[in-house]
């Protein structure tokens, strides 16, 4: 989907020596920087599932697997794509493009984009095991609008809806479908964790379309459109101390005191051991304690 590498590096543009068609071409192609986008919505979506007793370690590696593969194969389309539409100049700011600097052919592209896809179909079905066949018309959608993104004769991304595409893919689905799949539920922690990730992976979007915003004028790519204002809008209303808070609380279930009577000894959510004595066991928790409550990602909601 959206491109989250910086600015073009030393290393970077000076890179010549790569083989057209190479290993090292297709990792540089992949964008491996990229990933960490695809992996910590389902980070997140692992944690809800834990704290609410349904984690199970095999879908969780599917889910993995699948959102690795889904942005693999955005990342080769959208390479391809804006090679043909001539999107890729020399004046680019971002990382360099595999087709674009000729590491591999528009040929060899297309069929790595179809080895991908059918990887990541693969994985989907392995998943329909787990989350039940509500599962395929959302692997679906996952593929179909990573080529919509940027192919077709109407690309998405030049029209200005890439800040709902990034909320929808990189927040409701990935959290969302990541947590249903283990607990074949869905409650206002999932809506509300999924849509602060979506945000936070949004403002990435936008400051590389700022970045580029003079190469997409040249283009005729419309990142700054209404989308782009109203999602800038509610991360406006989510700045707002109050609300940041109400966001986080929801989005995190409440431990109250021992002695009341709302406490998890006194519900469903009887914890196993204390969590000073089982830390390991408590990993996932704690790690999504940490990406909600970072300063540095923090600052971002």
């Amino acid at each position: 989907m959206p491109n989250f590498a910086g600015r073009k590096t030393k290393n970077q543009s000076t890179m010549t020596n790569v083989k057209t068609n190479s290993i090292k071409a297709w990792l540089l192609a992949a964008r491996p920087k990229t990933l960490t986008g695809a992996a910590i919505p389902v980070m997140l979506g692992c944690a809800l599932a834990f704290i609410y007793g349904h984690f199970q370690v095999t879908p969780a590696l599917l889910c993995f697997l699948f959102a690795f593969l889904m942005q693999i194969d955005a990342n080769f389309i959208n390479d391809l794509f804006d090679f043909l539409k001539g999107s890729d100049r020399e004046d680019r700011l971002g990382p360099e493009r595999a087709c674009a600097q000729g590491w591999i052919s528009a040929k060899a592209m297309k069929a790595g984009i179809a080895c991908t896809t059918l990887l990541a179909g693969i994985t989907g079905l392995c998943l329909l095991y787990y989350g039940g066949l509500e599962m395929i018309p959302v692997g679906i959608a996952c593929m179909i609008f990573a080529f919509l993104y940027t192919a077709g004769p109407y690309p998405l991304a030049y029209h200005g809806w890439g800040d709902l595409l990034v909320l929808i893919f990189f927040g409701f689905v990935p959290v969302g479908c990541t947590y249903y799949v283990m607990a074949h539920d869905w409650n206002m922690s999932v809506t509300m964790t999924s849509l602060a990730c979506g945000l936070i992976i949004d403002t990435l979007l936008m400051i590389n379309n700022f970045r580029d915003r003079e190469q997409d004028a040249i283009s005729q790519s419309r990142t700054d459109s209404l989308l782009s204002v109203r999602t800038g809008g509610l991360l406006v209303l989510l700045l707002l101390p109050g609300n940041r808070e109400n966001l986080c609380r929801t989005a995190t279930p409440a431990v109250p005191d021992s002695t009341h009577p709302d406490h998890p000894a006194h519900g469903p959510y009887l914890p196993r051991k204390s969590p000073e004595r089982n830390l390991g066991r408590n990993l996932p928790q704690h790690a999504y304690f940490w990406i909600i409550t970072h300063p540095r990602l923090n600052t971002l909601i």
